[in-house]
């Protein structure tokens, strides 16, 4: 495995973000109202990594299919991924994304809810345009329909426990609802597209579930323990709004001093909690071994999804995959 995994991940993305840039920039027109235009055109022309829809046309190829043909799922799930951050904006109250005041700040929250109802619609128009057979289109459609209904719901769960303490079991449930089903639904969608077979296709969605689940505990860890500098985050608001990783969760269990563990409970959820409680609260938790345990964690899980596609020919776009997975749990944003 060792020998395969070649590809730099990071200059992959980039180029294939640079050959998408056009095809996302290609499908809101010039009409009626602007503001809808614009806010709906903010996020999804910004940029970003764009792992998911690098991710579909890779599974493409990776099956032998032709890469051109999965470019408008591509697309349609990158307009999806944005249609969800323009709402989690809003719900998280957030002020900025990418560096630009977020939807709702700068169009207001009555244009945001319907920039990111549009893009979801704009989505579906796009695969509409795939160049597959009706069945093959039907279970991309299958995919993608399943994958935005689990995302709602995986969104509504970690809203239900905002500042509440979940097991580790349920907070792995909430991110791979949250977050692997769209990984998910690109890649599966993409090996479809590709001409892949059921099993083929079923090995690759579990791939995308995994990296889904180590990218989202890397960035859970990036909450805690990250430069904020260049995530762009500040360190210590996963800490003030009580959010329940698995280093938490591990965390509550293995503290053995009910006087530290009463400690900790008091910082975690308090919104006033100064930058010196935060940075207690992180000692606490590297001193329970929490923090090198959710590491593992998400190096496991990256594994797994490794070795769910050993059996995909070889080839520039398998080694991507893994070096994908390698990179979301080795990246600084």
């Amino acid at each position: 495995m060792d020998g395969i995994a070649m590809i730099d991940a990071k200059e992959y993305l980039k180029k294939t973000s640079a050959e998408l840039d056009g095809p996302i920039k290609s499908y809101i027109g010039d009409e009626e109202p602007a503001n809808l235009m614009e806010s709906s055109r903010q996020y999804p022309y910004a940029g970003g990594k764009r792992m998911r829809p690098a991710m579909a046309v890779a599974c493409c190829g990776a099956v032998g299919g032709d890469k051109s043909k999965a470019v408008p799922l591509a697309v349609a799930i990158e307009y999806i991924h944005n249609f969800t951050l323009i709402h989690d904006d809003l719900m998280d109250g957030d002020e900025v994304r990418r560096g630009m005041p977020t939807i709702h700040m700068g169009y207001g929250m009555p244009t945001a809810i319907l920039a990111g109802d549009a893009l979801f619609a704009k989505a579906y128009q796009i695969m509409c345009e795939l160049d597959i057979p009706a069945e093959r289109m039907r279970e991309v459609l299958r995919y993608v329909s399943k994958a935005v209904w689990d995302l709602a719901r995986g969104q509504q769960m970690d809203v239900n426990n905002e500042g509440k303490i979940v097991t580790e079991e349920y907070y792995t449930e909430t991110i791979k609802l949250k977050t692997s089903v769209l990984f998910a639904a690109a890649a599966a969608g993409g090996a479809i597209i590709g001409g892949a077979d059921d099993e083929t296709v079923k090995a690759i969605n579990e791939y995308a579930l995994e990296v889904g689940l180590g990218f989202q505990m890397w960035d859970d860890y990036l909450g805690i323990a990250g430069d904020s500098s260049k995530t762009g985050k500040s360190v210590g608001n996963d800490i003030r709004k009580g959010k329940c990783t698995c280093m938490v969760t591990h965390a509550i269990r293995s503290i053995q001093d009910p006087a530290i563990l009463e400690e900790f409970k008091g910082i975690l959820g308090n919104m006033d909690a100064t930058d010196e409680q935060c940075a207690r609260a992180k000692q606490i938790m590297e001193e329970a071994g929490s923090i090198e345990y959710a590491l593992d964690l998400a190096k496991g899980k990256i594994e797994s999804a490794i070795d769910r596609i050993k059996d995909l020919p070889e080839g520039e776009d398998k080694e991507f995959l893994i070096s994908l997975a390698r990179y979301s749990i080795d990246r600084e944003v």
